[in-house]
């Protein structure tokens, strides 16, 4: 099985992903109130780490599966893993970028960059519409030729 088949097969909980991004949020929201870019640097490094290794393996996929999710029930469906490690994907962009701002002295830089990703985490946490996921799969489509006739 090659390593993109493999990833593809991979399934996660969605109720994981949700946790994942509210301390996501909590962490983007101390980085602005705080004004602290260390903060940051620890979400970028959970995003790196879910971008190289899968949500799963990211420290609150980690925390997720061994101590939330013994207390939940089964998940009532599981999804494709590969959108949520886009979004990752994504969300170390802006992370970086805020980084980037916040040590550079460009603050409005990292100010933006970090809230944008606050809101796509508030958004995921809050109503499970993960927006990188979105992008995932608008980008497939666009990449994917259609198969219809007319």
């Amino acid at each position: 099985m090659s390593e993109q088949t493999a990833q593809k097969a991979q399934q996660v909980d969605p109720r994981g992903l949700r946790f994942a991004a509210g301390v996501t949020a909590v962490l983007l929201a101390l980085t602005l109130i705080l004004g602290n870019p260390w903060i940051l640097a620890v979400q970028t490094l959970v995003f790196a780490i879910g971008v190289a290794f899968g949500v799963q393996a990211s420290p609150y996929g980690q925390l997720f599966k061994r101590v939330v999710r013994p207390r939940l029930g089964p998940p009532s469906e599981l999804e494709d893993a590969t959108p949520p490690r886009f979004a990752q994907l994504v969300g170390l962009l802006f992370a970086i970028a805020g980084l980037i701002g916040y040590f550079s002295g460009a603050i409005v830089l990292g100010v933006v960059a970090t809230g944008f990703a606050l809101v796509a985490a508030f958004v995921n946490a809050a109503v499970g519409l993960c927006l990188g996921c979105e992008a995932y799969l608008l980008i497939q489509r666009i990449r994917t030729p259609s198969t219809a006739t007319n």
